[in-house]
């Protein structure tokens, strides 16, 4: 579809201009997408070039404690920032990819500042007020995406080890909802649990019919 790249790439080239002028530029990354439970959360990011951070990168390279650590300075130092997620009952009502979009696109909308210019990890963005531009790898190749990989990823984090308090037999805190061959075997043993993705194969097919739903 060459009227629709060009229409984004001139959208990106109009926030990069409006970003050399002062506007604000925000990374944004998903973490989530790949679990067979739990929201799908977004975060987007604007850093401060006066207080750079060291050691950004992509979150799934970090360690859990260095991802806390530089969650706790990302909030401290950057100009804004925003997190976001998008439920379960949302990813099986809309599939995985829009409700990411979805997730992605209130993350944006919650930062203070708006910026004009959304640089989006991958090739595909959500709909947005401000000019986009995709990167794909970008957690790996923009600080403020790297950023937002982070804020990302250690917020749900947070979420599944609350989930495995409320449902201890599947190890939430553990594998945070992949489908780990441990997680597979506790899924099979004791069937899903209300926060699991109805619309994912592998819980899908224990809810066929003649399996009985916990």
């Amino acid at each position: 579809m060459p009227g629709r790249a060009r229409v984004r790439a001139d959208s990106a080239q109009i926030g990069l201009d409006l970003a050399q002028r002062g506007g604000h530029t925000c990374g944004v990354d998903e973490a989530g997408r790949g679990p067979l439970a739990g929201p799908v959360f977004a975060a987007a990011v604007i850093l401060d070039p006066k207080a750079p951070i060291a050691g950004l990168r992509d979150s799934k390279t970090l360690s859990a404690a260095r991802r806390e650590t530089l969650a706790a300075e990302i909030r401290e130092r950057a100009i804004g920032w925003a997190i976001a997620s998008a439920s379960v009952a949302e990813i099986d009502s809309l599939n995985i990819l829009q409700a990411t979009m979805l997730a992605m696109r209130r993350a944006v909308e919650a930062l203070v500042p708006q910026p004009a210019l959304a640089r989006i990890d991958g090739n595909r963005a959500p709909r947005l007020q401000c000019a986009v531009e995709t990167l794909v790898g970008g957690d790996a190749l923009d600080p403020a995406i790297s950023a937002a990989s982070i804020l990302a990823k250690t917020a749900r984090d947070a979420v599944l080890t609350e989930l495995h308090l409320a449902w201890p037999m599947y190890g939430f805190d553990v594998h945070k909802g992949y489908p780990t061959p441990e997680h597979l075997r506790r899924l099979r043993s004791f069937g899903p649990s209300p926060e699991h993705r109805r619309s994912f194969g592998p819980v899908r097919e224990l809810l066929a019919p003649g399996t009985d739903e916990q």
